[in-house]
């Protein structure tokens, strides 16, 4: 097998669901070896027992390799449903009236239960209700205190429990259920590196979560909701990293709008340093047929393009029947996309200003230093993974070897553009952090004998946020002779 601890050869991350086809650990073990860098655990699906094996798989992987390996636990959020139908269905005719109200008793062709009273005291008049993810499409007419009367836009079959969606109205429902409580419990118990908050409509629904998580994760906001693109900025700056949730997002709002606000949110993301993963449908094809249809290989090379950190499986991997090809494909494209002459001037279209602070002056420092002296890699010392966030802020041309002391934070930092983590011993002193850097680069197989590399650190050593060091040296290739261990 190839050297467990060498970089891959793309910089922009893969994020593999995991599901019914793929929550085995020798499936596991083969998507990480296709490519995946990240694994994400669907809080939707399956219950805890479940998931507690996919984790301890996980960590059992990445002790075998070697390999500090990330895991995102992503919370489901509110679910709202349609209640129940005398006889399970109905056939909604367009231009037809139809009333949802407080009553639970089964509905028929003229109405039907609504357990969600918040929803009922929001809508308004010309709002409209989304039903089955968007296949009918309902406008509101009338809104009382316990119903809603809406004329039919879009008619066809509604059956028991199916969605809503009301895109034209922030609804006054907090984006963390109990049930997402115990869920972030159980993944901040066992040890997630990454927490995906759903239904995301405002700042103060991430300021919550972070309350709840107290720093013993990071948090990714998902934005799958209109009300989330009005504030967006706030959103992003209150995150630690982002989604764009296609999927919610092509069901609230028309489908010929969703690039435009792909493209806004990662600008909005990489404006600000913060890692964006763009999810949802990117191979779909894929979950029943071997290869995917052309269409999807462009989607994934465009968000590449766009400079996103990550790109995500979502069924292709977890419920496919060809999960470790769907992996395999997205390195693929990644590495013919990264191989385009033209790639890193599209990725640099969007233009990052570095906060006057001496880490940022640095890192985008080391960007420029690493065209000029053609170097290989750039090392970064760190504790907390704020310098390498810096860094891959900035897309370099070159990879960034990150060492870090902290497997948590070397964990964390999978989800990032152009990293590659070790957890290692700290260093003591610059002689000490000059000689690990030569070493680790050439032992991971990132630069070889003759190659510049660029070091960025903080002095002291082992205080967090302090970065203030930018040294560049030349590789001998004789730096592991006497080194034992």
């Amino acid at each position: 097998m190839a050297n467990p601890i060498a970089p891959r050869r793309r910089k922009v991350r893969v994020l593999a669901t995991l599901g019914p086809a793929s929550a085995s650990p020798e499936m596991i073990r083969k998507l990480y070896l296709a490519g995946a860098d990240a694994f994400r655990v669907n809080m939707s699906h399956g219950d805890h027992d479940g998931h507690q094996k996919v984790i301890a798989a996980i960590r059992g992987l990445e002790k075998e390799l070697g390999r500090p390996t990330t895991i995102l636990a992503d919370l489901q959020g509110p679910k709202l449903r349609v209640g129940t139908f005398a006889e399970g269905a109905v056939m909604l005719e367009t231009g037809a009236t139809f009333t949802l109200d407080r009553d639970s008793t089964p509905g028929d062709t003229s109405r039907v239960f609504l357990p969600h009273p918040e929803i009922i005291r929001a809508l308004r008049p010309d709002a409209r209700l989304l039903l089955d993810d968007g296949k009918l499409v309902l406008r509101v007419t009338e809104a009382g205190q316990d119903h809603v009367a809406t004329r039919v836009e879009v008619g066809g079959r509604l059956s028991n429990h199916k969605g809503v969606n009301v895109p034209d109205v922030v609804v006054p429902m907090a984006a963390l259920t109990d049930k997402d409580r115990r869920d972030l419990a159980f993944a901040l118990e066992q040890g997630c590196d990454w927490v995906a908050l759903s239904f995301v409509q405002r700042p103060d629904d991430v300021a919550e979560a972070r309350r709840l998580i107290g720093g013993k994760a990071s948090l990714l906001a998902k934005i799958e909701k209109p009300a989330a693109l009005d504030r967006l900025d706030e959103i992003v700056e209150l995150s630690d990293a982002v989604m764009v949730a296609r999927g919610d997002l092509g069901v609230e709002l028309p489908p010929e709008t969703v690039p435009p606000m792909q493209k806004r949110i990662v600008e909005s993301a990489r404006r600000q340093g913060r890692p964006v993963v763009v999810a949802t449908q990117m191979l779909e094809s894929m979950i029943v047929a071997p290869t995917p249809t052309r269409a999807e290989v462009s989607d994934v090379a465009t968000a590449i393009y766009d400079g996103a950190d990550a790109i995500m499986l979502s069924a292709e991997s977890a419920a496919g029947a060809w999960p470790e090809e769907s992996v395999a494909m997205m390195d693929r494209i990644a590495v013919a996309v990264e191989s385009d002459p033209g790639h890193l001037a599209r990725v640099h279209f969007t233009e990052t200003r570095p906060d006057p602070t001496t880490a940022d002056a640095l890192a985008e420092a080391a960007n420029g230093i690493a065209g000029t002296v053609s170097a290989a890699a750039i090392v970064c010392f760190t504790t907390s993974g704020s310098t390498a966030r810096r860094i891959a802020r900035e897309r370099t041309s070159v990879p960034s070897l990150v060492l870090t002391p902290k497997l948590e934070t070397a964990r964390r930092l999978g989800l990032l553009w152009g990293v590659h983590a070790v957890h290692t011993r700290d260093v003591g002193n610059f002689e000490e952090m000059v000689a690990k850097a030569r070493r680790m680069a050439l032992r991971t197989g990132i630069a070889k004998g003759g190659d510049p590399i660029i070091i960025t650190a903080g002095v002291p050593f082992g205080t967090p946020g302090a970065t203030n060091v930018l040294h560049v040296v030349r590789l001998t290739g004789n730096e592991l002779k006497n080194y034992q261990g």
